[in-house]
């Protein structure tokens, strides 16, 4: 593999304007906290403006598919600042592994989905690692904890041809798709039931999926990167303004000190984060086994990592911190919930020791 450039470009730059341009207009965190009392209206304008505006729903479709053939460096800018908002769309799931699953598909489904009319949803529980066994769904079989469903208009279902693993693809209002109360209301499960297993649009599947799967847990970094961001320079923030026993709370030599730690946790994490994207980008992330380091190990370490700035926004925020008011609650109900996502941090460090040949 060539030397690798972990430094943004000028057009992942202009990338994250747009985005973060329009996410500061359209994504207030009062509109996102409602969505933990039922009320998504938040997300479907969202997803339009994103998906079809800016087209970021073709993102990774190949230009003679009618996609914007980016690489995953492009990809992980946007999910820095999905995560910097916390922000309610399936990107991850739809134009990630969605997109990945179809890219050696026939048929005008990955032409129409480039467009931003289409958005997908592949059938296998959030926490499917890209090195497990890869579920087969069968009709009347029930998969459990299957992100990016609910906003879904087809299902990819991963199903058995001729011995080998091939993707079907179902329409949303031919399978049972029932909402469970997730952790993360902005990215809800829901649970499964395909009544039928629909056309064959990957016959030869499996290596697709597994390459989806890696993509998917290597991006999934750079959000979690960018909800520990939005926690550091908040919370910096708040302890600037701050006032106790006649003071500014931030020039207490204590809370300097676990600032200054967590500091350097995330931009430790910013560097793994951008490892693996640069190196799912300079690939083809199938097969490459520098690739399969660099996810594993950003995984394992942002996930933590988003998880610990999160608490410490909460907990240095004071008591604001714990109302429902603050969007604090937000950050860290997604932060929990994607360590778990796409395999846990125990998950992947095992995984790492065995790519890397460490004996027990």
């Amino acid at each position: 593999m060539s030397e690798l450039n972990l430094l943004y470009t000028d057009v992942e730059d202009d990338l994250r304007a747009s985005v973060h341009a329009l996410l500061s207009d359209q994504c207030d965190p009062v509109a996102v906290t409602r969505i933990y009392d039922g009320d998504r209206s938040i997300v479907p304008p969202l997803r339009r403006a994103l998906g079809h505006d800016l087209g970021l729903a073709g993102l990774l479709v190949a230009e003679e598919r009618g996609g914007a053939g980016a690489s995953a460096r492009e990809a992980a800018v946007v999910l820095e600042e999905f995560g910097r908002f916390a922000a309610p769309v399936p990107f991850l799931t739809s134009a990630v592994i969605g997109a990945i699953a179809l890219e050696g598909s026939a048929g005008d489904l990955l032409d129409r989905f480039a467009e931003g009319s289409t958005t997908l949803a592949l059938v296998l529980p959030f926490t499917q690692t890209s090195w497990g066994a890869i579920p087969i769904v069968e009709p009347g079989h029930t998969v459990r904890s299957v992100a990016g469903a609910l906003e879904a208009d087809v299902l990819l279902v991963p199903v058995q041809v001729d011995g080998r693993i091939a993707l079907a693809a179902v329409a949303s209002d031919e399978a049972q798709i029932v909402p469970v109360s997730s952790l993360d209301m902005t990215r809800q499960l829901a649970d499964i039931t395909v009544r039928s297993t629909g056309e064959i649009v990957v016959p030869d599947a499996e290596a697709a999926l597994r390459k989806a799967l890696l993509f998917g847990a290597g991006l999934l970094a750079s959000e979690q990167l960018g909800v520990a961001r939005w926690c550091l320079e908040e919370t910096v923030s708040y302890l600037k303004v701050r006032r106790q026993f006649g003071r500014v709370v931030g020039g207490f030599m204590a809370l300097k000190h676990r600032l200054a730690d967590l500091y350097t946790e995330v931009e430790s994490a910013a560097a793994a984060a951008r490892y693996a994207a640069a190196t799912l980008g300079d690939g083809d992330g199938d097969g490459d086994a520098d690739a399969e380091v660099a996810v594993a190990l950003a995984q394992a370490y942002c996930s933590q990592v988003a998880v610990h700035a999160a608490e410490e926004a909460v907990q240095l925020h004071g008591g604001i911190g714990m109302t429902w008011e603050h969007p604090a609650h937000l950050y860290l109900k997604k932060a929990k919930a994607d360590q778990i996502g796409l395999g846990t941090p125990g998950a992947h460090r095992a995984h790492l020791a065995t790519l890397i040949n460490i004996e027990e």
